[in-house]
């Protein structure tokens, strides 16, 4: 692979390249899986501008990047529900997906230590990758306005001296 990836949040004008990644591989790997009902909905979602408007409320979006260029994102809601994931297809099995989670999760331990699960719908291509990362489904394949997707989630384990605190409280 060419050129160290770096991690960090997303920043102001950087919506449309991020949204522009997202859709491409949206419609390689996923969207022609989906009725058209299915990928309108995704692409409205993947809007730039409300890429901004939830990144300014509660969610985060961190970006790997390589030789200035985004090479994969993810979103999270709450510090407990993985909105978007992807990373560009070309960079598949590099790792970029495992350091965005990894410090995605990291991210949400630290702003809210006492959450106890990390969530996602999965895309059921995506479910095996979910579980390399220690997710587990917890309900069937459902689908949602063209959005066909898996529940899963991650239990957490609890942080140093939260167990002391919740026993003493």
């Amino acid at each position: 692979m060419d050129g160290d990836i770096s991690y960090r949040l997303m920043q102001p004008g950087e919506e449309a390249e991020i949204c522009g990644l997202v859709v491409s591989v949206f419609n390689e790997l996923i969207g022609y899986r989906y009725p058209p009902e299915g990928v309108r909905e995704f692409s409205q979602y993947a809007e730039p501008s409300l890429l901004r408007e939830r990144f300014l409320s509660h969610h985060f979006t961190l970006v790997a990047t390589q030789n200035g260029r985004i090479a994969g994102m993810i979103e999270v809601r709450d510090e407990s529900h993985i909105c978007l994931f992807f990373v560009d297809k070309r960079l598949h099995g590099h790792g970029i997906g495992r350091g965005l989670f990894e410090r995605a999760l990291e991210r949400c331990r630290q702003n809210r230590p006492e959450r106890t699960y990390v969530d996602v719908n999965s895309s059921p291509n995506a479910v095996e990758i979910y579980e390399r990362l220690g997710f587990n489904a917890t309900g069937p394949e459902t689908t949602i306005n063209g959005i066909t997707f898996v529940p899963m989630a991650l239990t957490l384990p609890a942080p140093p001296g939260i167990i002391g605190k919740i026993a003493t409280d």
